[in-house]
């Protein structure tokens, strides 16, 4: 029998855990605040930044919220950028994605201060991770790794293979995994024998934004396999990368979608904001 990896409850548990440690600093007269900038009115964005509001409100962190109209121009958004760069009280800025088609995103995200880059998207935290030094993580990857860790799962010595290698995902999470010593293949859309490679994999990472792509015939037995994927099927229900119906009794443990890796995100999002404060 497989072990569900409950991402709603890991997420709860580093929520209290912050929660904790937010109370505390601010016994020390130190206080935590998120700006959140949001250009346009992208309904999946909506639902993720108010998720983010909620979570900034449980733990005790402070949110600035900037809803900006769809026809907001690259210079205003970078000016936004420089003031909330200026600001001491801020500790963290996030961009919320994707940017209407006007406003270039490298360049946005470029503008933002490494030290509040609390996405970790900036250059300079991606150099930081590929070389050993701290620095923001990507907030999904990281969620991943404390999936594992927290399910009891060991990432050392294992073959892990991740399929995808978005900048967002599937290249930081190559990196976490071998900074876990795990032996790591990365696979994409021109990788040749896929399901060979695939099958190898102790530990399986699918990030290629395809419903449903992974099924048994790319899973070796007892492996462990992590959703990373959400869309819509085809009755509007949520489903992942993996058909998780297929798949799941040939693991040992597996992430559902939803509940699994999502709620991941915002929790390291959060981890984040507490962790750059605490170092600074």
């Amino acid at each position: 029998m497989y072990q569900l990896i409950d991402g709603k409850a890991i997420s709860q548990q580093i929520k209290d855990e912050l929660k904790e440690k937010v109370e505390k600093l601010k016994t020390q007269g130190t206080e935590i605040c998120l700006a959140v900038i949001q250009v346009g009115n992208d309904p999946a964005s909506g639902v993720y930044v108010n998720n983010k509001k909620k979570a900034c409100a449980y733990i005790g962190i402070q949110s600035l919220s900037y809803e900006l109209p769809e026809e907001t121009t690259e210079e205003e958004l970078l000016k936004l950028i420089g003031e909330l760069n200026a600001k001491e009280e801020v500790n963290g800025i996030l961009v919320q994605l994707p940017l209407p088609k006007q406003i270039n995103e490298e360049k946005i995200l470029l503008a933002i201060d490494p030290a509040k880059d609390v996405d970790g998207f900036h250059p300079a935290n991606v150099g930081n991770l590929s070389i050993g030094r701290p620095g923001y993580v990507s907030c999904t990857p990281a969620g991943v790794i404390q999936l594992l860790k927290r399910s009891g799962i060991e990432i050392e010595g294992k073959e892990c293979v991740v399929l995808g290698r978005s900048n967002i995902v599937g290249k930081p999470m190559a990196m976490l995994l071998l900074r876990e010593n795990g032996t790591v293949t990365v696979c994409h859309s021109r990788t040749k024998n896929l399901k060979e490679i695939t099958k190898r994999a102790d530990i399986l990472v699918a990030a290629l934004g395809k419903p449903k792509f992974v099924d048994a015939s790319y899973i070796k037995e007892g492996a462990v396999v992590i959703d990373v994927g959400i869309h819509r099927n085809e009755n509007n229900k949520l489903c992942g990368d993996v058909d998780f119906e297929e798949v799941a009794p040939h693991t040992s443990a597996i992430t559902p979608v939803p509940g699994g890796v999502g709620p991941m995100t915002i929790a390291m999002l959060m981890h984040n904001c507490v962790e750059g404060v605490e170092n600074s």
